[in-house]
């Protein structure tokens, strides 16, 4: 096994899953469309240097985890019908090494895993605690693609992803993966060519993921939940380590959605893929065992995350 791993979403799989669904349990589809709405400009959701002009820091930087599949499919939609709580993300990519200026046309990757924390691709992972299972048609269920996707930068750095609020699984907290590439193309409905700037994790209040988790279908996987101080990734650096802000669509009913923004302050010229490096952090029992750890193989490239990269499961 070595830190270059990947397991790849074929192009078949990504042209049979463009007009498909996965059947999950339902939310109203009234409910989504609430999520989703978005009323904030883009141009005043680009702005990220403080009051005094100076720019945001760097994203803190961790490894991939061992549920990364390569070739996602280029879509705002990525829940392919999975249950659960609507989430819209808003995510802005500036330059921090040039005055927060946006980095038009990067691409944005997302990956995580559903309300009862399992990863497509990965589908016999188990995510601790009890959960139902994931699927009934065994090794077949991995062929599914669900909340992976990539969005592109607009003029102003923005992009926008409809998702379902993620589940959680031992031994973590509720997250989010990400990197950003730049320099590659959309090709064949995924994106190809270029470097990865970024890899990093979103992040959840811990209030809010606890009355999110107590509606259906999150309820049903019940066990030890992992809170932000506890987590092995989330290092307490607030929005520059992911920590999203949220706002409620409905202020007492959570189970109408919520919208997610943040800012990621990258560097362009930088190379981060966050495979194989930072250490610690076991994935839940059946993880495919060809999959990354987290510990970087011998001779792994210097430039494959940084030194100081957390652990990420």
């Amino acid at each position: 096994m070595t830190g270059k791993h990947r397991n790849t979403i074929t192009r078949r799989r990504a042209i049979a899953v463009t007009g498909g669904t996965v059947a999950a349990g339902g939310l109203a589809v009234a409910g989504y469309q609430s999520a989703f709405a978005d009323t904030t400009t883009e141009t005043a959701a680009s702005t990220s240097a403080s009051a005094d002009g100076t720019c945001m820091q760097l994203m803190s930087s961790v490894t991939e985890g061992p549920y990364y599949l390569d070739g996602a499919l280029v879509r705002k939609d990525i829940t392919e019908g999975k249950g659960g709580v609507p989430l819209t993300l808003r995510l802005t990519v500036v330059d921090a090494t040039d005055g927060c200026t946006p980095v038009s046309g990067a691409a944005v990757e997302i990956w995580h895993c559903d309300a009862w924390g399992y990863y497509s691709g990965y589908t016999t992972a188990n995510p601790g605690g009890s959960a139902p299972a994931e699927s009934e048609e065994g090794d077949s269920a991995d062929d599914t693609t669900y909340l992976r996707g990539y969005q592109i930068a607009n003029a102003n750095g923005v992009v926008k992803f409809q998702t379902i609020f993620p589940g959680w699984y031992t031994p973590r907290t509720c997250h989010i993966h990400i990197k950003v590439h730049t320099g590659g193309q959309k090709e064949d409905g995924t994106y190809e060519g270029g470097k990865v700037n970024f890899t990093g994790q979103l992040f959840f209040d811990d209030d809010i993921a606890e009355a999110v988790f107590a509606l259906e279908p999150y309820s049903k996987h019940t066990g030890t939940y992992t809170e932000l101080a506890d987590d092995m990734v989330y290092d307490g650096g607030g929005a520059s380590s992911g920590l999203l802000t949220l706002e409620p669509v409905h202020k007492k009913d959570p189970s109408k959605g919520y919208k997610g923004y943040l800012t990621l302050g990258v560097d362009p010229d930088a190379e981060n893929t966050g495979a194989g490096s930072g250490g610690g952090g076991t994935p839940p029992s059946g993880a495919p065992s060809d999959a990354p750890t987290g510990t970087p193989p011998s001779g792994a490239p210097s430039d494959s995350a940084s030194p100081s990269a957390s652990a990420s499961s």
